[in-house]
């Protein structure tokens, strides 16, 4: 057992109780690789007494197959349980553990120190109350210990402990001590920790973990368990903020109408008087349900099931809120991404933002600058790179209910989650709204979308080409107007080169500048749809993300993607003013095909391959298979 309680043994039910009544704390371990985060925590629950004879005997065996500790136990492997951790003396994934002392409770998060596992690290410190952050006495700080130290403070932990491990491998010096102790704390006088506490510890032997040792005699201060009993974490929510995100609406049956969810801050109480954000929705609260029967009151993190005195439209996505303290509206924010994708962020490409309970496209409109871990300082860059830090501006296709991160961590957070491949490629943290969702709506026009279209007698519709530079697509695109013309269509074509000249003189060829082309595109090509007109694009968009964006923001059946099929080889030697060979000199950069990549589509809804092919012939058999499928046709 964790320790030796009288009670267990004379009245069992008083002892669960006592066990109930004490605080729990929730803690991280953190730093850079190799510092000892694994053992330390190994340490705490052998000394905690939690380990049981046969995992000990288990322990002994596998620290002599696979351990790093030669002859004595390898207290790491009590966390490090898969098989490749093992293998590789590292750890990869986050393990959660529990243990407790006669003061308090604990759980605690082992998270991996290699930079590419930074995402599991921060994810594991975005539930932390405190964060122990180790340091190899031999080594000092290191980078991924600024890392770790920048993204604890960013996600709200105020109470941090530095444990300058393996001091035995130092000769327990005080000045090594005293030297790291100095340089951290010069570090981290803008990261807004409001507790520091410095202990030397040897997590291997023991030392200073729950006794102290003679060895380091000139250490004065409080143990680490100690100081982890008896520490008062600052809490970084406002509790007095009623959040209540809605997860689900219940109707078991014609009777009952109820919105569940679990309480993320503050209370609720039966009348209370209540504003549902977004939809801005008021009422009073009638019943509070929950498993146990209706209670008269519910605080945070209890899961209830809420019905309203008079009914109101709401649906999962609404956060119920106190009404005279409500969440902010907002469609546009400030904050600060972490990244964690190996594929770059790229201002203006669409992404999945998903909070507590909402999920809305959304796209980053400004990288104002990356954050240098290593000196907190401002750098200026376009892009995110795998574990980068930057501050940005986002923009999202309709309002949702906000926090900021500091006053409120469960409707204060986001991830974003790339729509290709529905992996988690950021997390974030808001820092203020940018106030749009109030004052900027859409204007309702009395003649709108139909009524032009069937002015024109015709369907809208975007004919979007793309292919390599020099496959055809502006010849084909010019003869389609043409002929669409011919039969009496109104149409306008929208070619790469021209749009150049205006919309998009300020763009080079980087894949920023392209992405923010496409997009200001597929605007632009959305509202004169909007016009009633047949919208021709002629680009090499040359990333499906960006294409399948297109596609999303017009209406079904609208978007029509033609894919000019000409290989690479062929449109070199078609290349009349020699641009393919310039780029292979490198007289040209960012060209498409050479050393800017061409992602062609996967499902096109026409493609045309003109080496079998005239111009002449794939623009008949374009509009063919389009007046097929009723394209034109009012």
């Amino acid at each position: 057992m964790p320790h030796r309680d009288p009670l267990i043994k004379q009245d069992v039910i008083s002892y669960l109780k006592a066990q109930e009544k004490k605080s729990l704390l929730r803690f991280i371990t953190c730093g850079s690789v190799d510092d000892g985060k694994s053992t330390l925590i190994g340490r705490m629950l052998y000394d905690s007494k939690l380990i049981y004879e046969d995992q000990l005997r288990n322990l002994e065996t596998a620290s002599k197959k696979s351990g790093t500790t030669e002859d004595k136990i390898d207290f790491a492997l009590l966390v490090d349980g898969l098989s490749a951790e093992r293998e590789q003396g590292i750890t990869i994934d986050v393990a959660y553990r529990f243990f407790s002392t006669n003061k308090r409770k604990f759980i605690v998060a082992d998270s991996p120190g290699h930079e590419q596992y930074t995402r599991n690290m921060a994810t594991a410190a975005s539930t932390a109350d405190l964060a122990i952050l180790l340091v190899d006495a031999r080594h000092g700080i290191q980078k991924q210990t600024r890392r770790h130290s920048y993204i604890t403070s960013l996600l709200g932990v105020k109470s941090i402990v530095v444990a300058i491990n393996k001091m035995d491998l130092v000769n327990y010096s005080e000045n090594a001590y005293i030297s790291i102790k100095e340089k951290f704390s010069s570090f981290s006088q803008k990261l807004g920790f409001e507790e520091t506490c410095f202990i030397p510890i040897s997590a291997l032997k023991g030392d200073n973990i729950k006794e102290r040792r003679a060895h380091m005699s000139w250490y004065k201060g409080p143990t680490l368990i100690s100081h982890l009993e008896n520490v008062n974490t600052v809490q970084n929510n406002n509790n007095k903020c009623l959040r209540l995100p809605i997860q689900l609406v219940s109707r078991p049956n014609l009777d009952f109408r109820g919105f569940a969810g679990t309480i993320a801050s503050g209370q609720l109480s039966v009348d209370d008087e209540i504003i549902a954000i977004p939809s801005g929705q008021r009422t009073r609260i009638k019943n509070i349900v929950t498993m146990d029967g209706n209670m008269n009151t519910a605080c945070q993190d209890q899961a209830v099931t809420v019905t309203f005195q008079n009914e109101i439209d709401i649906s999962r996505g609404e956060v119920i809120c106190n009404f005279n303290n409500p969440a902010q509206k907002t469609d546009q924010f400030q904050a600060h991404i972490l990244w964690m994708s190996d594929k770059k962020m790229f201002p203006g490409r669409s992404y999945l933002l998903k909070t507590i309970n909402k999920t809305v496209p959304a796209s980053i409109t400004e990288l104002k600058h990356i954050v240098n871990v290593n000196d907190l300082s401002k750098t200026a860059g376009k892009t995110l790179a795998l574990n980068e830090i930057g501050v940005c501006n986002l923009s999202l296709n309709e309002p949702i209910a906000i926090d900021p991160y500091s006053d409120q961590r469960q409707t204060g957070c986001f991830v974003l989650i790339d729509r290709q491949t529905n992996a988690t490629v950021g997390m974030g943290v808001i820092n203020f709204s940018l106030h749009r969702a109030s004052n900027i709506v859409w204007q309702k026009l009395e003649i709108g979308k139909a009524e032009r279209s069937e002015q024109k007698n015709q369907r809208p519709a975007i004919l979007w080409f793309t292919g390599l530079s020099g496959s055809g697509k502006s010849t084909i695109a010019n003869l389609v107007e043409q002929k669409l013309y011919d039969r009496g269509h109104h149409t306008y074509i929208l070619d790469g080169d021209n749009l150049r000249h205006g919309l998009c003189k300020d763009l080079g060829f980087t894949d920023v500048d392209r992405i923010e082309n496409i997009r200001r595109v597929s605007e632009t090509a959305k509202l004169m749809a909007d016009a009633g007109l047949i919208v021709i694009t002629s680009f090499i968009s040359p990333f499906r993300a960006e294409r399948n964006n297109a596609r999303r923001i017009m209406n079904d059946n609208e978007f029509v993607e033609i894919y000019i099929n000409t290989p690479l080889e062929v449109v070199e030697k078609r290349d009349t003013k020699g641009l393919y060979a310039k780029a292979r000199k490198g007289e040209i950069k960012n060209f498409t095909g050479i050393d800017s990549e061409y992602q062609p589509p996967t499902n096109p809804d026409i493609t045309i391959d003109t080496i079998t092919t005239s111009a002449d012939s794939a623009a008949e058999n374009i509009i063919a298979i389009l007046a097929k499928k009723n394209y034109f046709n009012p």
